[in-house]
């Protein structure tokens, strides 16, 4: 399978702090991938480097054999590499329905077939299309981040903490819409502190310590890991 994201010697820095160090990595076409790590760990600057809200001070970023590295957000969004941030970052003074417009911003065609798909995906949306964004509840505008990303039609996906926040119910209902996301053909690079389901979710993982990829393996070896067991699943 061939590799849609190929990450090499990526380094971020704010200032005189190194957050990531060096790291390489590959995330192949169709697959879920996840990044586990302690806060602090540069996880959320590895993404933000890619989706170009950050410029890396070295290393390469290829989508499908294009070096991508320091292009602007909206070209690498143009692309088909979207970022769904921690925060779920909504309009809250916006309907329902105009996030999801707006997450089809740089579309020049008939977005209702995929409307239909992200109401499809989130029966909840459709029921509150007309309700401001900001009355939804957690959960629901975490539904309306991923939604409103899904309207850009991303071949690449990266989620930074979905489950942030939500009542272990309502992470569940995330993590399956994560993998119907996936079924559906779209690559899924995920951040997640809750380290049990993502590595349960993902194809391959890859574990982050002060801003170095110090274990890599597929989500069952990870978990079977006696070093992740002990960092990060409570065991």
């Amino acid at each position: 399978m061939s590799n849609i994201l190929e990450i090499r010697d990526l380094q971020v820095r704010y200032g005189g702090i190194e957050a990531v160090k060096g790291i390489s990595f590959d995330v192949p076409e169709g697959e879920i991938v996840t990044l586990i790590g302690a806060n602090g760990a540069g996880k959320s600057s590895t993404l933000r480097a890619i989706s170009g809200l950050v410029k890396p001070a070295d290393g390469s970023i290829n989508f499908r054999g294009e070096d991508i590295t320091g292009k602007d957000a909206n070209e690498i969004v143009s692309k088909g590499v979207i970022l769904v941030p921690e925060g779920r970052r909504i309009f809250p003074d916006l309907t329902v329905l105009e996030n999801l417009k707006i997450g089809a911003y740089l579309r020049k065609d008939d977005i209702t077939e995929d409307l239909n798909w992200v109401y499809d995906l989130f029966p909840r949306l459709k029921e509150r299309s007309w309700q401001a964004g900001g009355t939804l509840s957690g959960g629901e505008q975490q539904m309306l981040a991923v939604g409103r990303a899904l309207m850009s039609r991303p071949k690449v996906i990266m989620m930074d903490e979905p489950s942030l926040g939500l009542a272990p119910i309502i992470v569940k209902g995330i993590f399956d819409i994560i993998k119907e996301i996936n079924k559906q053909g779209v690559t899924v690079l995920l951040i997640e502190q809750n380290a049990n389901m993502a590595l349960k979710t993902a194809h391959r993982g890859y574990v982050m310590e002060t801003g170095r990829i110090t274990l890599t393996g597929t989500g069952e070896e990870l978990l079977s890991n006696e070093a992740v067991k002990a960092a990060y699943l409570g065991t």
